[in-house]
């Protein structure tokens, strides 16, 4: 694919600032790109998938199948050494089991029954990692899958204000600051998402070209 063409994909997701993050750059190579709020018939995909990638996977085929045009999916998580990996593709529902309390968001729900599973865990032993799939998919069934990790560790208490989901509970050791203490564009910089992306655009030419 060269500059000068133009296409359009769809991101298949409803978050306009995931919609954002990958149309700019995207626009270098004159490709337009939409989210699912442009094709409200789709609905609710529903993700079963035992992997990252399966996930992925699931929602890019369905949407390029129902639009006929290049779709990019992505599935993320946090996995924990000392849960076994724990709680990866469950990460957005691991607390769905748990009663909120008042005025408590699902993901400081999350927080709160990550924090009560670690408690105790010495600080060596509290390794962790978030994770990323992306796919993209043609309507002629061409498949390219790429992946991005963030090393970390959990903190045993919330830091930062920035962020959404496990952010404040995951310490980079490298730069010495949570998730949650980093602006948009120092955390694309490091995490799982901003590492995929860059993956992903690295191969776009070819996978255009296919």
């Amino acid at each position: 694919m060269h500059k000068k063409d133009t296409g359009r994909i769809v991101l298949a997701t409803g978050n306009a600032g995931k919609v954002r993050e990958l149309a700019g750059p995207l626009a270098a190579y004159g490709v337009e790109v939409l989210g699912l709020n442009a094709f409200p018939q789709i609905g609710d995909i529903e993700e079963n998938g035992a992997t990252f990638e399966e996930n992925a996977l699931i929602k890019a085929r369905a949407v390029a199948r129902a639009t006929g045009l290049v779709s990019v999916a992505d599935d993320s998580g946090l996995m924990v050494d000392a849960l076994d990996g724990r709680p990866g593709v469950h990460s957005a529902r691991y607390s769905d089991d748990w009663e909120s309390l008042p005025d408590e968001s699902r993901d400081a729900r999350n927080i709160r029954k990550m924090l009560h599973e670690m408690a105790g865990v010495a600080p060596e032993k509290r390794i962790c990692r978030f994770v990323t799939c992306m796919a993209a998919v043609k309507p002629d069934g061409q498949e390219m899958t790429v992946h991005g990790c963030w090393e970390g560790r959990l903190l045993e208490s919330p830091l930062g204000e920035n962020g959404f989901g496990y952010d404040p509970i995951f310490f980079d050791a490298e730069i010495g600051r949570s998730a949650a203490q980093l602006s948009r564009d120092e955390k694309n910089a490091r995490s799982h998402r901003g590492n995929a992306l860059r993956a992903l655009l690295a191969r776009w030419q070819e996978f255009m070209r296919g």
